[in-house]
Formats: C-alpha cells, sequence, structure tokens
C-alpha cells in the first residue's frame, strides 16, 4: 500500500471513528514511520472580531477542544495504536494557527563533523538551544519553515516514486 492510500485508509477509519460535531470539513493525517497525525478544523471565529478578541477566541476555543475531547480522544488513539501500530498524536486548527496537543519525540542517530558540531556547540552557547539534540531540533525546524514547498515538492515525487515501483514487476521467479 502506497502512502496516499494508507493516508485515505487512517483518515476513512478516523473519521468513522470521530464525533461528527468535533472538527469541521476533512481530517488531515500526517504519516511517517512512527507516528500518525491527526488534525482537525475548530469552527472559525466570527470576522467581524477585533485581532485581540480573535487571538482570545481562538486560545479558548482550542483549549475548550482539547479538555472536553481528552479521555475520548485517548481511547481512539489506544485502538489505534493496536490497529495500525503506530503513536497517534492530535493536533487542531483554528484561525489559521496550527496547535498539536501530542507528538511523539524519537530520538535520530547522526554523525556530524567538526565544523557541523560547531553550529550546534553556538546555539547552545548563545542561549538559543539547551543542548547538541536541542539545537539540531531547531535547525531542522527552520529547515522547515524556510522550506515547505521545496519539501512539498520532494514529498510528492516520494510518492510518484512509490506508486511506479508498486505498478512495476513485482519480482522475477
Amino acid at each position: 500500500m502506497d502512502t496516499d492510500e494508507a493516508v485515505a485508509q487512517l483518515r476513512g477509519w478516523f473519521t468513522g471513528r470521530l464525533p461528527e460535531d468535533w472538527f469541521e470539513g476533512p481530517l488531515t493525517i500526517v504519516l511517517d514511520r512512527e507516528e500518525i497525525a491527526v488534525l482537525g478544523a475548530l469552527p472559525e471565529p466570527p470576522a467581524e472580531s477585533s485581532d485581540v478578541e480573535r487571538a482570545a477566541m481562538i486560545d479558548g476555543l482550542i483549549r475548550r477542544f482539547r479538555e472536553e475531547t481528552r479521555e475520548r480522544r485517548i481511547e481512539i488513539a489506544a485502538e489505534a495504536e493496536r490497529k495500525f501500530r503506530r503513536k497517534v498524536s492530535w493536533g487542531v486548527t483554528c484561525g489559521g494557527e496550527t496547535v498539536m496537543f501530542t507528538t511523539l519525540s524519537v530520538p535520530v542517530m547522526t554523525r556530524l563533523r567538526q565544523s557541523e558540531r560547531q553550529v550546534l556547540d553556538t546555539l547552545v552557547a548563545a542561549g538559543v538551544a539547551r543542548s547538541r539534540s536541542d539545537a539540531l531540533a531547531w535547525c531542522v525546524r527552520l529547515v522547515g519553515k524556510h522550506t515547505d514547498t521545496w519539501l512539498a515538492d520532494l514529498r510528492d515525487a516520494l510518492q510518484h516514486v512509490d506508486r511506479v515501483r508498486a505498478a512495476g514487476p513485482q519480482g522475477m521467479d
């Protein structure tokens, strides 16, 4: 099963399990090897609200949703984790803001040359990060933030490769 099919299967399963009044529109599912992130859209605050009122409303809507749905989200996540053998994290979008409630933090091993380690050590010394690990995560977030379009194009290309592989010969007998 390719990534698009897996995401479609997950979206269908979660849509079938979630109460209908939780989110507006279709769910967004983000999938990797370890985690399934489930994001839903909350109702938008009224457009005629002032910026201050709007920001407070968005914060209130997100906090209320998180508290009121916690137990049910935990139950659904436990069921999904057993079924799909991946951790489930939850998030919402509201007023153009995305907030993740839970996310998985996975250790990643890497080898860095001295000049690359010096970048991390500078970030730690400057107080930008508490450790090399935090500094590396900060760098990855920064790159991701500034290259969203490029990364999206790369992910699309990888999905195309998955589809071509799936359609090709299945091995030699």
